[in-house]
């Protein structure tokens, strides 16, 4: 039986709707891990909260406590273009965490870990890949991470055109960069709920429909694993 993690900021709803109650729900490490049984794999759920910090320390519990063999971030972005339009579903191919700076210091480009040649981290590209042959309507994209909720065209279309990025959000780059670092393959499936010229307004709106979408897709690719 494969033991995949699963990582939810603020779409914890969209869970109990499409799973209803746990079987089972521990506090361990800070955080509530709830336990699902899904045919040949077992499911662990923590419900992280907004922030990369958070994400982090969620990831490596359940990488280090629970065994995670796959981690699964699912959830609401905003869209950085016009072709990010609302319930858009994407698969992300790699993630930058666009406030990670150490230019000062060492002159690396920002948002570039040293470890890594780019300041894009990839995912793991044959789950993007099995992810697309599920779902071909799926657009593979890049993700910009950071600390910050992004609520104007201005700032969003500035993330695209520095970072190449189509998406941005607050929890990614923390789950790729510490699967990445445990060797511990990792999906991101992600849908719009607050388009280019959307902000906080629309994203409260359309963040229980766009989180729906999102885990019913999501479930469906984790099932066919």
């Amino acid at each position: 039986m494969k033991t995949i993690g699963m990582i939810v900021a603020v779409e914890m709803d969209a869970v109990l709707s499409k799973y209803g109650r746990a079987a089972g729900v521990e506090k361990r490490g800070g955080f509530e891990v709830h336990r699902y049984e899904g045919g040949d794999f077992r499911l662990f759920i923590v419900n992280s909260g907004a922030g990369e910090i958070a994400a982090a320390a969620a990831t490596e519990l359940l990488i280090a406590a629970y065994g995670a063999e796959l981690v699964v971030d699912f959830g609401v972005v905003g869209g950085l273009t016009e072709e990010m339009a609302l319930a858009r579903t994407v698969v992300v191919e790699s993630v930058v965490h666009y406030d990670f700076d150490t230019s000062a210091w060492d002159g690396c480009e920002v948002g570039r870990y040293a470890a890594y040649p780019t300041p894009r981290i990839p995912t793991t590209p044959e789950l993007v890949d099995r992810a697309l042959t599920l779902y071909p309507e799926l657009k593979k994209v890049v993700c910009a991470s950071a600390d910050k909720f992004v609520a104007g065209g201005e700032a969003k279309r500035t993330l695209h055109e520095r970072f190449g990025a189509d998406i941005c959000e607050m929890e990614a780059a923390a789950v790729v960069l510490t699967c990445s670092r445990a060797g511990v393959p990792c999906l991101v499936i992600k849908t719009v709920s607050d388009g280019i010229t959307g902000g906080a307004e629309e994203f409260s709106k359309e963040l229980t429909r766009s989180a729906e979408i999102c885990l019913s897709i999501t479930d469906e690719i984790i099932r066919a694993l």
